[in-house]
Parts: C-alpha cells; structure tokens; sequence
C-alpha cells in the first residue's frame, strides 16, 4: 500500500510511519516542521524515520499546491497534523486553520486519489470534554478550542463517508505517552526536570486527575490494524486507549521510581479547559480492531526515560 502521514515528524505521526515501513507499506510523511516546539527535536524524530525507508514532505497543509505536490495514487492517508493540545501560546486562528482549514484541504486532496481506499482521522478524547470516559455514540462537549476544533475536523472527514466520496474512520486517542512525547506533554517535563533538578510545574488540583495514560507502542497497534478494515470500520469513530486509570500522582512517582529520585514540584493557578478524567472505554475498537493495549504504566515511563538519556 501507499500511505500518506500527515504530522509525520511529531510524536505520535513518526512512530506510526516507522510502524507502516517495517510492514512493508511505501509510506510518504508530511509535516510543515513549525515552530511550536524545538524544530531539532521534529528534525530528529523526521531523520530517524527517513533511516526506516519513509519520505519526508516539507509541506504546510494550509497551502493550495497538495495537488501538485504530493502523488494521487495514494491507499491510505493517516491524519496526525494538527495544532496541539491546550496553550496559552495558541491563539484560536492557530487552532482554526491547522486543526479546520488544513483538514479540508487534505481531504479536496484525499477526493482526487485514483483507487482511494480510506481516510483515518486522528482525533481525540478532548473532544468528549471535561470528562473522557465515554462510547462514541455520546454526545461531545468540547472545553476548548482544540477539543471543538478536533471535533470540527472530524466531522468533516466523516461527512465524506456519509455522502459515500470516500470511506472515512475517527480514531479518538487516550493520554499516550512514550518515546518521542513532546517537551511541553507531562512525561518528557517530568523527566527533564528530574534528570536535571528542577523543579516541576504542576497546576493546582491536577495532581488528582485521572488519565488513561497509554503506551505509544500500543496506540500504533491499534491505528494501523484498521488497514483492511475499511469496510468494517467506515464512518465509525473509535476509541483507543487504555481502560487503565492512573493519577497524575502516580505518573509522577513512575517517574521518580525509574529515576530513583524526588522530582521537586511547584504549584501554579488551575488552567482552563484540563480534563479532570480520562479512561478510555474500548469496547468498539476491542470488537472491530481486535485491539488490546497491555503496556503498563511503569513499563511506558521507563521506555520513555531510556530515550530521553539516550537522546538528551
């Protein structure tokens, strides 16, 4: 098969094109290698993907030339790209236009592949709102603008698969953690400041959250076993995730337990529109993906706090 990636240099994205080239897919990354965070850390993670045989776009989706850029006979497009997260340095046009405007752009796109076979948007448990523990079939009530924006876009993928254009999926992931998290994401901060002694910003309250934090190994699992589902899995949105839920609490003493070390912490003001839950109910993907995440928790960090000293 050939398959598009978009965000292929970010976190989630370049694992997920490494994990189609070791099946044998000739895959194609795009990513626009922004300035959200530090471009060495995207350059690194698009290098160690381009030594596992994937193609490297330099390419913002906001932009006219998709057509004239990037193959038509594309299989597959997996659909990472997107403005992240919650932050104070985001303004809402950011959201709009990356998380909007470029998702309709890639799919005018996606309706001018010869033979195309599927769309998979990469979603979220934002999208649910302030609490994520839901079936799909729940009604979402997004808490900020990247939740409402995530929503948005997954709306329009899924419009394609109504109107019988193309078929579509919604894959709405769960708190995933592991190599290559971004610098701002909790784990790669709590490590970083443990390793070098300074002192964690955690938000007020925060430290009682519950999340299905989820190994990244296991979230590419289950993205990439829709490939030859299209069938089964058109115009469905499913979520994946562990049905394990751990506190940011206990995340933080996984941390301090893999680097044998007290992590020093301060609190700041609460911030609007965090999740208080998360715990992915699986059901769906269990039945139609087959899918069964088994990484632990303890398991994840250390993964990711190997990586971390082997790159930092």
């Amino acid at each position: 098969m050939k398959i598009l990636v978009t965000g292929a240099a970010g976190f989630i994205g370049s694992h997920t094109a490494e994990r189609l080239s070791k099946l044998g897919h000739e895959v194609i990354g795009v990513d626009n290698f922004n300035d959200y965070y530090d471009l060495q850390l995207k350059q690194m993670n698009a290098n160690s993907i381009k030594e596992k045989g994937v193609e490297v776009v330099n390419l913002d989706l906001r932009s006219d030339n998709l057509f004239n850029t990037l193959p038509l006979d594309i299989d597959y497009i997996f659909h990472f790209a997107a403005q992240p997260g919650i932050s104070s340095t985001s303004t809402f046009n950011d959201y709009l236009t990356n998380n909007i405007i470029a998702t309709k752009q890639l799919i005018d796109y996606a309706e001018r592949c010869e033979n195309f076979k599927m769309f998979v948007n990469i979603g979220t448990s934002s999208i649910y709102g302030l609490e994520a523990t839901f079936t799909e079939d729940v009604a979402p009530k997004p808490a900020s603008h990247y939740g409402v924006t995530k929503l948005a876009a997954e709306q329009l993928v899924l419009q394609k698969s109504r109107e019988e254009v193309f078929k579509a999926c919604s894959l709405r992931l769960y708190s995933v953690i592991g190599p290559r998290e971004r610098p701002e994401k909790m784990y790669t901060k709590l490590i970083a400041c443990g390793i070098n002694n300074e002192p964690f910003t955690l938000y007020e309250g925060s430290d009682k959250h519950l999340r299905s934090f989820t190994y990244v190994g296991d979230i590419v699992d289950g993205i990439v076993s829709v490939i030859g589902k299209q069938d089964l899995v058109n115009g469905e949105v499913i979520n994946l995730g562990t049905e394990v839920e751990h506190t940011t609490q206990e995340g933080i003493e996984a941390v301090e337990k893999v680097l044998d070390k007290a992590i020093k912490i301060k609190v700041v003001s609460k911030r609007a529109g965090d999740q208080s839950r998360t715990k992915a109910n699986i059901d769906k993907a269990k039945k139609l993906l087959n899918y069964n995440p088994k990484t632990t928790l303890l398991e994840s960090v250390t993964h990711q706090v190997n990586w971390y000293k082997a790159n930092f």
